[in-house]
């Protein structure tokens, strides 16, 4: 009994030990990054410098903001990243949903075929999606970004493993009841994918709020670019480089998102076990 307890009391030191690890590699780049940005480019790259704060706050923010449009970056990053989230859990629910309980004639074939889509690399498509765009009148504008990824296989995929092992009697009880297949997902379905739909809210306004490649193909101002565009195009090779307001808009950038995850994160966490139980 003492081995097993010892052996067990080893095995829980190695595990709590590698969990500190990997939170101290994850943690310390943003804590650098917030400590940076109150420093000028010199003090950033002194070693003696690492992890104390600077006093070029402001001026790191007087430069973000003569080389950015950032309060206009932020809004259009927040307006694409939202009005793609809610469209996205909007659309992989209900597709969710129809290929959980909807019994119809190739319905494992289509679902099928969906899922190959996961395994077609973004650069294939990018090059026919902007000419769709283009002929669509939508280059430079938030919905050439939102609409091309407006329905995620990944959260289709989600949100169908959540509904699996959902008994299927309670529906067919509501629409013997007479309810419509709306009022049916608005009332029983919905609820029910409220953990799954916040985990994937998450994972979607993360996804749109970084993304980089294809906004910096569609968005063409300056005006209508999203933060990482406007960052990335700061670190010109050949300028002088503004290190520390490009990490202090980093920071500003980090903030929406963090506040998201605060704001969901048992409601994710339960999304996230839940999808990995019933899948």
């Amino acid at each position: 009994m003492m081995a097993d307890k010892r052996r067990w009391n080893a095995g829980t030191v190695v595990e709590y030990a590698f969990l500190i690890i990997m939170c101290i590699i994850c943690v310390v780049p943003f804590v650098w990054t917030f400590f940076s940005a109150t420093q000028n480019s010199t003090q950033i790259w002194q070693t003696g410098m690492a992890f104390h704060f600077g006093g070029n706050l402001r001026q790191n923010y007087q430069d973000l903001l003569q080389y950015t449009h950032l309060w206009k970056n932020m809004w259009n990053s927040a307006v694409i990243a939202i009005v793609y989230t809610v469209l996205v859990c909007i659309v992989d629910a209900m597709a969710g949903y129809a290929f959980a309980k909807f019994v119809f004639k190739g319905r494992e074939a289509i679902f099928f075929l969906c899922m190959t889509a996961l395994f077609i690399p973004a650069s294939v498509t990018m090059i026919p999606l902007y000419i769709m765009m283009s002929g669509m009148k939508l280059v430079d504008s938030a919905w050439g970004v939102i609409l091309p990824a407006g329905a995620g296989i990944f959260g289709v995929f989600f949100m169908r493993q959540s509904l699996m092992d959902y008994p299927d009697e309670l529906l067919e009880s509501a629409r013997m009841d007479g309810a419509s297949e709306l009022r049916i997902f608005l009332q029983i379905v919905l609820p029910v994918l409220k953990p799954s739909i916040a985990a994937l809210s998450i994972l979607s306004f993360v996804q749109r709020w970084g993304d980089y490649l294809w906004p910096m193909i569609v968005l063409r101002t300056n005006e209508n670019q999203t933060m990482p565009v406007t960052l990335a195009l700061m670190i010109t090779p050949g300028t002088a480089i503004k290190y520390g307001a490009v990490l202090l808009g980093a920071c500003i950038s980090l903030a929406p998102i963090l506040i998201l995850f605060l704001v969901l994160q048992k409601n994710f966490i339960d999304g996230m076990m839940a999808g990995a139980l019933k899948g």
